[in-house]
C-alpha cells in the first residue's frame, strides 16, 4: 500500500542479477513488473522463449502472485527452467516449491549475483545435476549454504535493460535511481530480517568505484539503498569528497539510525552540502517501553536529540513508528498528538512478524491470518486489542491526519516550484501522490482485504521461545568481526548499542 503513494522504487536487486548473468556469456532480459502488466510479461516469454526464467521475491505480500505466474509459465513454457530468489523466499524456500506443485524448479537462497550465475553454469552442463549449486533448494535436495560476492566493487547494474526509468521516485526525488554503497547491517532489531539475511557481516564499496558508478546515473534523485547509511564515518566521508572533487551533484534521500547520526555529524553535514533531500529516521516508538521491545537500543532522548540535529541541518527528515495491535484508542490518541506536534514526515506501520525475523521465532501471540498478501506492515497479522475494523479505523485515522499534515493542497502551497520543475520536465509521479491517500487508505477496504478467498497459506510459525538462537536465523554464515568492513571504534560503538550499553 505504502508504494502505490509514497514511492516506485528501482529494482536494482534485479539489475545486478541481469548484469552478473550477462557477464557470465547469457542473453538477458529484465521485466519489472511494479511498471508493467502481466500481460506484457506474458507478451515477452512467448516472443523471447527464454530457457531460463529468474523470479524476484523480495517481499511476502508478493508471494501469490509470483506463485500463479510461475504456474502459468510452466502451461506456456513447459520446457523453461524456473526459479525464484529474493530476500523474503530466501526464508522461506521449501514453501514456495510446494505451493508452487511442481512450476517452480529451484529457488536460489543468499545473494543473487554468485546464485544464479552458479545455476546458469550448472544448467549448461547438466540440467539434472543442481547439487552443488550454493544456495539451491529443489523438493529433491538442498545445495551448499549461499556464497557472498567477492567484492561490491565487481558489481554494476544493468540498469540499459529497464525500460521505464523515469517511473521511479521517492518522496520528492523523481525521477530516481537507486545505488547501494554497503551491504548488511551489524545491528539485531527483532523486527528486521536485514542482519539474519547477510549473518551480521557488513560490507563496503570503495569509494572510487561508488563514484565511478554514481558519475554513471542520469537520473538527478538518488536513493541509497543501505540499510543504515554511513555506519563508520571515514567511509561516509571519503565517499563524499571523491563525490566533490568529480563535481557530481545529486539529491540523495538515505536512512540512517538515530545514534549513527550524531556520532558521524560531520558526515551528514559534508552530505547536505552535497544535495542530502530527505533522511528516514527508524525511530519506531516514542516511548522507552516500546523502544525496549523492538530492541532499538537507543535511549528515548537520543532519539529526539537526533531528530532535532536532523531538523538543523534544513533537510526533509522522516521517522518511522511502529504501531502494535495492542493499541487502544487512548494510544492511538497519545501518537497522533505528538506525530501533529513535530515537524517531521511521519510514516505508521504495523508490528508484523516476518519470516527472517527474530519475532518470528519468539512472538507469542498467534497469527490471525496466513494470507501472504496482508503481510505487508500495513495489515494486523496478529489479535488486536480493539476489534479489526477499529483498528483500522484509529490507524487510517492516524495516517489520514499525518498525510493531511504533508500531502494535498497544503503540500502543493510549499512544493509549487517542484511542482512545476517536475511537470516541465513531464514527471508526473510525484504530483499524482499528493491526492492519492484517500483512494488507498481507507479501514473498510483493509478489513474487507481479510475476506478475500485465500489461495496460499503461510506455514504457522514455529512454537514459540523466549530467546531465538541467531545462528539459526542466519542466511549467510556469521563470519564474526572479520565479516565486518568496520574500524574497531566503530565495532565497538555497534556493540554498545545493541547489547544497550552505550551511554
Amino acid at each position: 500500500m505504502y508504494s502505490k503513494i509514497y514511492l516506485r522504487l528501482e529494482p536494482l536487486g534485479l539489475e545486478l542479477v541481469a548484469a552478473a548473468a550477462r557477464e557470465a556469456g547469457h542473453s538477458v532480459r529484465l521485466i519489472d513488473l511494479q511498471c508493467e502488466s502481466h500481460r506484457n510479461f506474458f507478451h515477452l516469454i512467448r516472443r523471447w522463449r527464454p530457457d531460463v526464467i529468474a523470479f524476484s521475491g523480495n517481499y511476502l505480500a508478493n508471494v501469490p502472485e509470483i506463485i500463479d505466474l510461475a504456474r502459468a509459465t510452466r502451461a506456456l513454457l513447459p520446457t523453461a527452467f524456473i526459479s525464484v530468489g529474493g530476500h523474503s523466499v530466501s526464508f522461506i524456500p521449501e514453501e514456495i516449491l510446494r505451493h508452487s506443485a511442481g512450476a517452480v524448479d529451484c529457488v536460489l537462497i543468499g545473494e543473487g549475483e554468485t546464485a544464479i550465475t552458479s545455476l546458469l553454469d550448472a544448467l549448461a552442463k547438466d540440467r539434472a545435476n543442481l547439487r552443488e549449486v550454493p544456495g539451491c533448494l529443489t523438493l529433491d535436495h538442498r545445495g551448499p549454504p549461499p556464497t557472498f560476492v567477492k567484492s561490491l566493487d565487481d558489481l554494476l547494474p544493468a540498469r540499459d535493460i529497464v525500460r521505464h526509468r523515469r517511473k521511479y521516485f521517492i518522496g520528492q526525488l523523481d525521477p530516481a535511481a537507486s545505488i547501494e554503497f554497503s551491504r548488511g547491517c551489524p545491528w539485531d532489531c527483532v523486527f528486521c530480517s536485514a542482519w539474519t539475511f547477510y549473518g551480521r557481516n557488513y560490507r563496503v564499496k570503495t569509494p572510487e568505484r561508488a563514484v565511478e558508478e554514481l558519475a554513471q546515473v542520469r537520473e538527478p534523485g538518488i536513493f541509497i539503498v543501505d540499510d543504515v547509511a554511513f555506519i563508520q564515518a571515514e567511509h561516509g566521508m571519503e565517499l563524499g569528497e571523491a563525490i566533490a572533487r568529480r563535481g557530481i551533484r545529486k539529491r540523495y534521500y538515505l536512512e540512517t539510525r538515530g545514534d549513527v547520526l550524531l556520532r558521524n555529524k560531520k558526515v551528514f553535514e559534508l552530505w547536505k552540502r552535497l544535495g542530502l533531500n530527505t533522511m528516514f529516521l527508524g525511530l519506531e516508538a516514542i516511548d522507552e517501553e516500546g523502544l525496549k521491545r523492538y530492541r532499538k537500543r537507543i535511549t528515548l532522548s537520543k532519539n529526539f536529540e537526533a531528530l532535532k540535529y536532523a531538523r538543523s541541518l534544513d533537510i526533509n527528515v522522516a521517522v518511522n513508528i511502529i504501531a502494535d495491535p495492542s493499541w487502544d484508542r487512548e494510544r492511538f490518541k497519545v501518537v497522533r498528538d505528538w506525530c501533529l506536534e513535530v515537524p517531521e514526515v511521519v510514516n505508521i506501520s504495523i508490528n508484523t512478524p516476518y519470516p527472517g525475523t527474530e519475532t518470528w521465532h519468539t512472538e507469542s501471540r498467534r497469527l490471525t491470518t496466513r494470507d501472504y498478501r496482508l503481510f505487508d506492515i500495513q495489515h494486523a497479522v496478529l489479535p488486536t486489542k480493539l476489534p479489526l475494523p477499529e483498528f483500522y479505523k484509529e490507524l487510517v485515522e492516524c495516517q489520514r491526519v499525518l498525510a493531511r499534515k504533508n500531502l494535498g493542497w497544503a503540500a502543493l502551497g510549499q512544493c509549487a516550484g517542484i511542482v512545476i520543475r517536475k511537470l516541465l520536465c513531464g514527471q508526473t509521479n510525484f504530483i499524482r501522490m499528493l491526492w492519492k491517500f484517500n483512494s488507498v487508505y481507507r479501514p473498510e477496504l483493509q478489513f474487507a482485504d481479510h475476506r478475500r478467498r485465500v489461495k496460499y497459506e503461510i506455514s504457522l510459525p514455529p512454537p514459540s521461545v523466549a530467546t531465538a538462537q541467531h545462528k539459526g536465523l542466519y542466511i549467510h554464515e556469521n563470519r564474526g568481526r572479520t565479516g565486518r568492513q568496520i574500524d574497531h571504534r566503530t565495532e565497538e560503538f555497534v556493540n554498545a548499542t545493541r547489547m544497550g550499553t552505550a551511554s
